[in-house]
């Protein structure tokens, strides 16, 4: 919140001490963004685009007729990063040549299973006519969501690509005996994070070269049933 944020920002200035912010944006007590504070974060659109591109390459190698497809965005349009992400996606499919009418879009209450569950059902009941769909959503969760949904109304899994953000939240998914329509997610780089901000920090103190006040982290991979364990242990993510 803005005051804890602007209270840690006052007393690293007391002690003259560099403050670098991390994934998250620092916000002054007004909410309104800090761009004093130096931020590494995750480049919202660009993550978004890359799942548009990678939704749209799985659609081609399915062979799937494009008359009978359709996108579900399920979105968040309040959260600035939800709404850079989705729309980055549905901006991509466009660019490959995705017919915009086919686009349908519909908000969640909130971004979770349960959330993105209920607004994708309003949906699919929607459009009867649509046989294969493509979900686009914010993480993992809204993804997840929207092939529930999907399988509630008796899709095969053949029939569904989704594709979340995040990674972390689709292992157990990935994990499964048999394939699901959530055919895999982007994975962002903490290694990259963290290591950019560590650099950035310490080039700050021993050099005294300010870093710039903002710089996004564009590498992200995608994890599918046949590659996630190897490369979430790429990352030192790889659980038991």
């Amino acid at each position: 919140t803005g005051s804890v944020t602007s209270a840690i920002v006052a007393k690293a200035r007391g002690y003259d001490m560099k403050v670098i912010a991390v994934d998250d944006q620092f916000v002054n007590a007004k909410g309104k963004p800090m761009d004093t504070v130096p931020l590494v974060m995750m480049a919202a659109t660009k993550i978004g685009e890359r799942q548009g591109q990678e939704l749209y390459k799985e659609m081609q190698k399915r062979g799937w007729d494009v008359k009978e497809s359709a996108v579900m965005a399920i979105t968040a349009n309040e959260l600035d990063t939800a709404r850079r992400r989705t729309t980055g996606s549905m901006d991509a499919l466009k660019a490959a040549g995705f017919p915009e009418k086919q686009i349908y879009q519909v908000p969640t209450k909130s971004n979770d299973i349960p959330g993105a569950f209920d607004a994708a059902n309003s949906m699919l009941v929607q459009h009867p006519e649509v046989k294969h769909w493509l979900i686009v959503g914010m993480n993992d969760s809204t993804v997840l969501g929207g092939v529930r949904a999907t399988e509630g109304q008796g899709f095969k899994a053949a029939d569904i690509i989704g594709i979340g953000i995040n990674g972390v939240d689709a292992v157990s998914e990935l994990s499964k005996a048999q394939a699901t329509g959530f055919y895999g997610s982007l994975l962002p780089s903490p290694d990259v994070h963290g290591y950019k901000s560590s650099e950035m920090l310490y080039n700050w103190v021993a050099k005294d070269v300010e870093p710039p006040k903002f710089t996004e982290v564009t590498d992200v991979v995608l994890i599918t049933r046949d590659n996630f364990k190897e490369e979430l242990e790429k990352k030192g993510l790889g659980g038991k």
